[in-house]
């Protein structure tokens, strides 16, 4: 199509949805740079969310998640690590987790034999996504859960280009504490170190106060009230939910007082809460004039725990958190904001996108190159991430990625091959837990380390039928793919949790986490 007939193809496009009532597609003005507001939600179940209920369910209320991706492109075939730092090490790096970080480590851990990679999560010398936006002339603000490394400053999110933050370092904390984790040195035991950190250092007399969720609610609000509009805007939202300890306002759980079970009845009061937050934030993005200009990304950083304790349910999908089946990886997630043209909201997109691929997207909407040279100079792994705005605005439907490794695993054009013993090995039902298994956790498991196993899962979504032994020669290529992948795996030795931090903790910061190495 020509640029004039494109022209005009908008123009019908705005035409019509204002005969219908929508807000319309408002092209930028001309050398402006779009507001991204990405949301990475934590412990997120496939069936948690209204719009991936057929049948509606009064225990699932999420009325502004659901407005949001109606009015935006639902993103069906979106994948993530199968658990928590890889997830984010990935989204920060954009680095596939083969490439960045395999495990879920503690942030204090140090192997002082490697200047560059002895840490955990992300690698000293990688450059994170906040530090390619401020190249951008971006504003560059976290808050929530960071769980991407701790050792050094350059670990911390101001490290890795935030100009803010307001968060916390570990996989969890207490939501009214903000207690985690206990830690030990010279002989000591310290039961009560508290994560909660505030740019460049830790913010006491934060901690215990109110709900966190609730203080990073009033946290992004004011980040976002504060902005000058002119300025292009880079706000990474990590919420501690729906992770554990279950805990919410009794408010919230007095809304879901009719479910039975305990677990199932905290998780779903948590998601509400989280739904009204999401609620606030966009009344807050039309408020200040920001929205025509905003691109929001929401994704769950693995699928919702299904094991005992953990509350989430992945309906129908097979497994959850620490997986690999479709439960534990394929992530609830959409793209929403004024910035999505009238043509793409309200679609549903089934090409495959990994949470890598956003730092190439923000890169690319930020006019700034992905390559990182910093890594390159000391010898570690490329960017991965490819850009998806050609796919969120309609130029292009065909996506630019096709395989993606699960570590052990891969999923390549419509098949997806597992080559370990699988936990979790088995479905829930459409209320989870309940009276059947009321502690939780799938107890099947299915061994695809011998004789690996294989599946379709574009027309087996529930990954019910094992296609191995009947189609070997698609098997023999899926390993062969996946050989591939593996070889160029980085793992180097992380280390073991390192005295100091704790002695950092106690004498340093006062009995709060932060970074204890130069």
């Amino acid at each position: 199509m020509t640029r004039y007939g494109c022209l005009l193809a908008a123009l019908l496009l705005i035409h019509v949805s204002l005969a219908l009532g929508e807000e319309a597609f408002v092209e930028p003005a001309a050398g402006t740079k779009p507001h991204i507001v990405m949301i990475l939600v934590d412990d997120w179940g496939w069936a948690n969310v209204g719009y991936h209920r057929d049948t509606p369910t009064k225990e699932v209320q999420t009325p502004n998640f659901d407005a949001l991706c109606k009015q935006g492109i639902e993103l069906d075939q979106h994948y993530a690590y199968k658990f928590c730092s890889p997830s984010r090490s990935s989204l920060m790096s954009g680095r596939l987790p083969i490439h960045v970080n395999m495990k879920n480590l503690g942030p204090d851990v140090y192997n002082p034999k490697d200047p560059v990679s002895g840490f955990a999560a992300i690698p000293r010398n990688m450059t994170g996504i906040a530090s390619k936006m401020k190249l951008g002339g971006y504003a560059t603000h976290h808050v929530g859960k960071w769980d991407a490394g701790m050792a050094t400053p350059d670990h911390t999110p101001t490290g890795r280009g935030f100009d803010t933050t307001f968060g916390y370092f570990h996989h969890d904390n207490d939501y009214y504490t903000e207690v985690a984790y206990s830690c030990a040195y010279e002989k000591h035991n310290y039961n009560n170190i508290v994560d909660l950190w505030q740019t460049d250092g830790p913010a006491v007399g934060k901690n215990g106060t109110i709900y966190e969720e609730e203080m990073f609610k009033q946290h992004v609000l004011d980040i976002l009230g504060n902005h000058s509009v002119e300025t292009p805007l880079f706000l990474y939202y990590a919420p501690h939910i729906a992770h554990t300890p279950l805990e919410v306002p009794q408010s919230y759980q007095d809304r879901f007082s009719f479910i039975p079970d305990k677990t199932r009845l905290m998780y779903h009061a948590m998601i509400t809460f989280l739904d009204d937050v999401i609620g606030n934030l966009t009344e807050m993005l039309h408020k200040r004039d920001m929205w025509n200009n905003t691109l929001i990304i929401v994704s769950s950083d693995n699928g919702g725990p299904e094991y005992a304790g953990g509350g989430a349910n992945n309906f129908p999908l097979r497994g959850g958190k620490l997986s690999n089946w479709q439960g534990g990886v394929r992530v609830n997630a959409f793209a929403s904001g004024g910035l999505i043209p009238t043509a793409m909201r309200g679609t549903k997109y089934d090409g495959y996108i990994a949470l890598a691929d956003w730092y190439a997207t923000f890169c690319s909407l930020a006019g700034v190159d992905k390559h990182d040279e910093r890594a390159s100079a000391a010898k570690l792994p490329p960017v991965d991430g490819l850009d998806m705005w050609p796919v969120l605005s309609g130029q292009n439907m065909t996506s630019p990625r096709t395989e993606i490794p699960l570590s052990p695993g891969l999923i390549s054009g419509d098949y997806k091959i597992l080559v370990s013993r699988m936990m979790q090995a088995g479905w829930t039902g459409p209320q989870y837990p309940n009276k059947t298994n009321p502690a939780g956790g799938i107890k099947a498991s299915m061994n695809c380390s011998k004789r690996n196993c294989l599946f379709n899962i574009k027309e087996d979504p529930e990954e019910r039928k094992n296609l191995a032994d009947s189609m070997p020669e698609v098997l023999k290529h899926m390993q062969e793919r996946w050989a591939a992948w593996n070889a160029t795996a980085f793992n180097p030795n992380r280390g073991a949790p390192w005295p100091e931090a704790c002695q950092t903790a106690v004498e340093k910061y006062g009995g709060f986490w932060g970074p204890f190495l130069p």
